[in-house]
């Protein structure tokens, strides 16, 4: 089996939205509530670049995109611009096999030649597996919004983390 970390390329958005379509239909892991077209998954993917603060990775295996990491704008006011979020998502079914933790190692090194100050993530609760890829990464709690976003008619917390790039 050959597993790949590279940047993502417009062939990859089926296989991008797929992925993400499951966690919005079947979990509490994002707020979306409605699944994506193809042409409105176009508009989040535009973002991304091969150079710059704003990278979209994938994972693949035997040709196949099973995952991907992803850093994004934080807030869109200017004083922001060193900031980003990151985000990752992997096939249900290749979790703990090192795939998260590669493409974490991947996207931080690229972030680290870049103009980013900070890294944030917002992981809803309860989803220890996430804590953990993100604690070994060095981030930090900064706290909880309490009952936040609501979704599959419950109200869900979501704990904020932040990590130093740089």
């Amino acid at each position: 089996m050959s597993v790949q970390i590279r940047p993502a390329v417009i062939e990859d958005l089926a296989a991008l939205t797929d992925l993400y379509n499951h966690y919005i239909v079947n979990t509490p892991t994002t707020f979306d509530i409605e699944p994506y077209t193809l042409e409105s998954r176009a508009v989040w993917f535009s973002q991304f670049d091969t150079t710059g603060r704003y990278r979209l990775l994938v994972v693949e295996q035997d040709d196949e995109v099973i995952g991907y990491a992803c850093s994004s704008r934080f807030k869109p006011k200017r004083a922001y611009e060193t900031s980003v979020e990151v985000s990752i998502y992997l096939d249900p079914n290749t979790k703990g096999r090192g795939l998260g933790t590669a493409l974490y190692l991947e996207l931080f090194e690229l972030l680290e030649a870049e103009d980013v100050h900070r890294a944030y993530a917002g992981i809803t609760l309860p989803n220890e597996a996430s804590q953990i890829i993100h604690e070994k990464f060095g981030f930090e709690s900064v706290g909880v919004y309490r009952e936040v976003g609501r979704k599959f008619g419950q109200y869900w917390d979501v704990e904020w983390f932040e990590k130093t790039i740089g």
